[in-house]
């Protein structure tokens, strides 16, 4: 097969800061099964500061397919689209650093894009972790109770889905809809695989796509991690005056009520309304007890294959739910005063949460 016959893809990685995992990172890229493909990498590095820019060039230099590009923006919708525009392939494909792939990863990309006939094709979000911790959020992050049954984390489902991790695209996805809106400092991918949703495109799922993401090891970085995705998703259903999912709308519900209860039963007792303060106290109690006996059945269920992590999986769950949930009602307070396209909101919404 002559070059002019070969399909062509384009991977594109955005990435700042992420020195630890460039070599694994790049080991996965060697290890692609690319027989008659033409592809490319353009790896937009956000003016890292790290060593990672040392060690992309280090690669660079020893492949010539592989170039690294400025992201002076230093944010993921931003630095995806500039390797967009410099781009020449007939496919889009998205890798991401801090993931390792499986060495048929981007075949199984293609083949099950046209399959398909979608607009967009991923696999599960499966994934690796070394502390015990660091195990527990992975464990988590599988389960129904921590993130909703949102369908990318389950690892076998095969079918249409509201989002992938990463993505592969035709070009003239972009052309039809758009790029990643660059007002977005988190959850681009999100809002642009909604607004494929809404000009009747297709977002497909298949478990033979593999790839493993590295989560967070800490308990302090998962929260800034789900604390910004609450943020950052109302200007997305700001934009599209609708929620991706109604999943999205639970935490912040659910923290509202673990912190008002308790402040509106004092505000009853203090005005002499003892009986109807014990009413919403008893609510009150209910509700956490209820959810920690869930969280307790959620976390032997997600543990089962290895028992050590159970103790701290209920705070994980907590975590993930009230990061979220004070995230999202965060963002909507300070978004409902600025617009995502003049904001510039304080570091701690937007920085790196790793």
């Amino acid at each position: 097969m002559n070059r002019a016959e070969q399909e062509s893809v384009s991977i594109i990685v955005p990435c700042r800061n992420e020195e630890a995992h460039v070599d694994l990172f790049i080991a996965s890229l060697l290890r692609q099964e690319l027989d008659g493909i033409d592809s490319e990498v353009l790896i937009a590095d956000g003016i890292s500061d790290d060593g990672t820019r040392e060690k992309l060039a280090k690669w660079a230099n020893q492949h010539p397919w592989m170039r690294v590009i400025d992201n002076p923006e230093r944010i993921v919708s931003t630095g995806l689209n500039r390797a967009i525009r410099e781009s020449r392939g007939e496919y889009i494909l998205r890798m991401d650093l801090h993931t390792e792939y499986a060495p048929d990863y981007v075949r199984r990309c293609l083949e099950v894009l046209k399959e398909t006939g979608a607009d967009n094709a991923g696999g599960p979000a499966l994934t690796r972790s070394e502390s015990l911790v660091g195990r527990a959020i992975a464990a988590a992050y599988h389960s129904w109770f921590a993130c909703g049954g949102a369908r990318f984390h389950d690892a076998d489902y095969e079918g249409p889905a509201d989002t992938v991790p990463y993505g592969c695209w035709h070009r003239s996805v972009f052309e039809r809809i758009g790029l990643f809106d660059e007002a977005l400092v988190r959850n681009q991918d999100d809002e642009f695989n909604l607004r494929i949703l809404k000009h009747g495109g297709k977002i497909w799922q298949s478990p033979k796509i593999v790839s493993w993401y590295k989560p967070r090891n800490t308990l302090r970085a998962l929260f800034r991690q789900y604390f910004q995705y609450g943020f950052w998703k109302i200007p997305v259903i700001r934009k599209h005056r609708q929620p991706a999912s109604w999943r999205h709308l639970i935490p912040g519900s659910f923290v509202i009520c673990v912190a008002a209860m308790p402040a509106a039963a004092t505000l009853l007792l203090g005005t002499g309304r003892a009986e109807l303060s014990g009413f919403v106290m008893s609510g009150w109690l209910g509700l956490v007890g209820v959810y920690g006996i869930v969280a307790c059945m959620a976390a032997v269920a997600a543990g089962r294959s290895e028992w050590k992590i159970v103790p701290v999986l209920p705070a994980v769950f907590f975590t993930y739910h009230a990061a979220y949930g004070v995230g999202f009602l965060v963002g909507m307070l300070y978004w409902s005063f600025r617009s995502a396209q003049s904001a510039k909101p304080v570091r701690w919404f937007t920085s790196l949460s790793r």
